[in-house]
């Protein structure tokens, strides 16, 4: 079996949610969307843990493409505790597994693209996939589910709201292109309301927001993935805006302790941000990506301000988290530009 590149920062997450770790390792947990991003990092920590913590678990991955997965992440084939059940979750069939206690359902494929091509195809597998998730755990006892919502269901950011909080009113809707995404996790997020009002599951929703770390893609549509990217390459780190944007972004390891935790001690049917408090914009951003790389990496902004224009803006308030559930970030921003590039270059 292949090293496993992540052992440092697994190691740092079962430190971290040792508690909640405990509570899965011995568990079935079913997880969607487990070959992503935010997935994979899911599966990785669970499977870290049980071997760690001597577990006796059961990890079923509901993913389109396993064996593209496994090529990705050759230390993980062969595991034992690693199943997969090949389907689309818009026409998922779980009969003839076992009860699973917990669920991670994190089945969305974050795609600009497809967001901006296809909305239709985007809306489906969000809204259709959900109401087929909960038509299948309707076999099950009550299991603990953790929906990977998005920030995206608050809409634009006013220039008067500093951080969104979980308070903040939801837009009935919003149309026009691009929408399909928000529009979609709005609904879910219903769906999961009303399966907790059911009885049929206990639901906490994780409104995630921007992250870094090793696994993230550098040449789609991720700001940050793309400076990486051109650090990488010697430079310059390409602003295609006008650099006044701004964003927060939380490293792989706070997420994955977070979502761990808000799946074992979550509030059923309530919302908890997920993400950093620390704004920045991009020309922040950028510069903090070439002082990491070194080596003269040079910064390029293309766009121009305008005068007047609302900034956009895309920061969380995370103090519900920290306060009912006592999470913190501790990873630094260079330092987690740092880990994603070694992981990169490893």
């Amino acid at each position: 079996m292949s090293t496993n590149r992540l052992a440092n920062d697994l190691n740092e997450v079962l430190e971290r949610a040792d508690g909640a770790l405990h509570s899965l390792v011995n568990s079935h947990v079913l997880v969607t969307g487990g070959t992503g991003y935010v997935g994979t990092w899911f599966v990785e920590a669970l499977l870290w843990a049980r071997t760690h913590l001597d577990g006796t678990g059961r990890i079923t991955v509901v993913s389109r493409n396993p064996t593209a997965f496994l090529d990705r992440n050759p230390h993980l084939v062969d595991n034992d505790a690693l199943h997969f059940v090949t389907s689309d979750i818009r026409s998922l069939d779980l009969a003839g597994i076992p009860t699973p206690e917990f669920v991670m359902h994190a089945a969305t494929d974050a795609s600009a693209a497809l967001n901006s091509n296809n909305p239709d195809e985007m809306f489906s597998v969000i809204v259709e996939g959900q109401n087929r998730l909960f038509g299948e755990l309707a076999r099950f006892p009550r299991p603990r589910v953790l929906f990977t919502s998005s920030g995206a269901v608050y809409g634009p950011q006013p220039p008067d709201v500093s951080h969104f909080t979980e308070d903040y009113p939801i837009p009935a809707s919003e149309q026009g292109k691009g929408s399909a995404y928000h529009e979609g996790k709005r609904a879910a997020e219903q769906i999961c309301l009303d399966a907790t009002s059911a009885g049929t599951a206990e639901v906490v929703l994780a409104r995630v927001f921007a992250l870094v770390g090793p696994h993230l893609p550098l040449d789609i549509h991720f700001a940050l993935g793309n400076f990486i990217r051109d650090a990488m390459q010697g430079g310059p780190i390409v602003m295609k805006g006008d650099g006044t944007t701004v964003r927060s972004y939380q490293y792989a390891t706070d997420m994955t302790v977070w979502l761990l935790t808000m799946l074992v001690n979550g509030t059923p049917g309530r919302a908890y941000n997920v993400g950093s408090e620390q704004a920045m914009n991009m020309r922040e951003i950028a510069a903090s990506v070439a002082a990491v790389a070194g080596s003269g990496v040079a910064c390029e902004v293309l766009g121009t301000p305008t005068p007047g224009q609302a900034i956009d803006r895309y920061v969380p308030s995370v103090a519900r988290a920290v306060s009912e559930l006592n999470l913190s970030n501790v990873v630094e921003f260079r330092d987690a530009i740092r880990r994603t590039i070694d992981w990169h270059c490893t």
